[in-house]
């Protein structure tokens, strides 16, 4: 333990440096302390403001007392106590309140066992619980990244270009949603599990696209949302060691990732991938993502969505050059992508995938069918890759019309000049 303040010093500490390290403290243990504090008071909302009474314990207490050597348990035990002393107040669910304070009585006032299990659960688990169905989606990305990611709202509305309020609102309907509902915060089982993993994948392959891919504002690409993504990701797969579809969104995640410095140019402008520099894609990433797709694979059965999406972007990522891609592979694991998942915007991909196998006009076939999709009505990627087609086969004027289209209906202003700056290119050939 640090020795206690002499002077306003910790040693040769500050206070203002001890208040950093608790701040530093409390983003490592929050979510792990809100986690065990839900399972207790069965409410994600009050669970957090008894999170955050702890955090006031230790700003008060710590630069006197100096830090614990077990600072997630004495947190825990400060929420506890809390916790105790708003029951007893309030005389709320008298039940609850003398189970915990026979759990107290039981543990002793300086006894940690049972503190450091509470905070030591899995987060893995704190995924499952907090991805129910009674949510939506937007509220699971909301109040995953908050609770577990330890983001602000204010980092997480940046990072999905929405007002801070309505990130606020979102969190708070969420928390609300789960007390009235009288969710338990607990780990499903059975099928139970499987549909709530499969949320989980959802929520983090979203969380992961807005960063990829950015949907909205000045910027092509947001990394701090990519490495949440892959942080939670790779934290799954440990715990879920034999779930091939967990490990198969770490591939893919990885892999896609590996991508981000060659997406954008020095101003920031996209690049496209057939027209990225490799030489400054991320070797590491790729090994990881290529070991994680490869323990994916050996864990046998149905290769799942994102095993398959994984195996594709695998096929890039071994491609020295865009010519050397295994285009037939990608094609046939686009086939096999949609017989198991359909949908048209796979469809799209797939089109993409066998204009560059058997030619621009194999893959606008494709894309013409799809062009009365009411799901992809305002889907800008549909005019995008139409109009890359018919560029392809010299039909100048009307792939300048499709990436204008395409320009008009993106949100991302980087992503708009882009596309402008294709079908200006298309002016000018038709002109040659």
């Amino acid at each position: 333990m640090l020795q206690p303040i002499e002077d306003g010093l910790i040693g040769n500490v500050t206070a203002t440096d001890t208040h950093l390290a608790i701040d530093a403290v409390f983003r490592i243990e929050r979510a792990k302390l809100i986690a065990g504090l839900a399972r207790m008071v069965r409410d994600v909302g009050l669970a957090e403001e008894l999170a955050q009474d702890a955090l006031v314990a230790a700003l008060e207490q710590w630069p006197r007392s100096g830090i614990p050597d077990k600072p997630g348990a004495w947190l825990m035990a400060a929420a506890k106590h809390r916790a105790i002393d708003r029951l007893r107040r309030a005389k709320l669910i008298e039940r609850k309140h003398a189970e915990l304070g026979r759990e107290l009585e039981a543990e002793g006032e300086g006894a940690t066992p049972d503190f450091d299990a509470a905070v030591d659960d899995d987060i893995g688990d704190d995924l499952l619980r907090l991805c129910h169905p009674v949510l939506s989606t937007e509220a699971r990305v909301a109040l995953t990244l908050r609770l577990l990611g330890g983001l602000t709202t204010e980092e997480i509305a940046r990072g999905f270009l929405v007002p801070e309020p309505t990130i606020a609102q979102r969190i708070v309907r969420a928390k609300r949603t789960l007390a009235e509902k009288r969710v338990p915060f607990e780990v499903p089982r059975g099928a139970d599990r499987d549909a709530r993993l499969s949320s989980v994948l959802e929520v983090i392959y979203l969380v992961f696209n807005e960063g990829y891919s950015a949907t909205a504002g000045d910027d092509w690409i947001r990394p701090q949302m990519c490495e949440e993504a892959l942080r939670l990701g790779r934290i799954l797969a440990e715990l879920a060691r034999d779930e091939p579809e967990v490990h198969g969104l770490v591939a893919l995640m990885e892999i896609q990732a590996s991508r981000l410095k060659a997406r954008v140019g020095p101003s920031g402008e996209p690049i496209l991938l057939l027209d990225q520099d490799r030489a400054r894609w991320d070797r590491l990433l790729i090994r990881r993502g290529l070991k994680a797709l490869e323990r994916a694979e050996g864990l046998g059965g149905v290769r799942g969505p994102y095993v398959l999406q994984a195996a594709i972007a695998a096929c890039h990522a071994r491609a020295r050059t865009g010519g050397e891609t295994e285009w037939a592979r990608i094609v046939g694991l686009y086939g096999a992508l949609a017989e198991l998942a359909p949908s048209p915007v796979v469809e799209l991909n797939r089109a993409v995938a066998r204009g560059m196998l058997l030619g621009p006009a194999a893959g606008l076939e494709i894309v013409d069918a799809l062009a009365s999709e009411p799901s992809l009505k305002s889907y800008h990627l549909l005019p995008s890759v139409r109009g890359d087609l018919l560029k392809k086969l010299g039909r100048f004027h009307e792939a300048r019309a499709e990436f204008e289209r395409a320009a008009a209906l993106t949100r991302n202003e980087r992503e708009r000049r882009l596309l402008l700056d294709r079908a200006a290119a298309c002016v000018r050939h038709g002109a040659d």
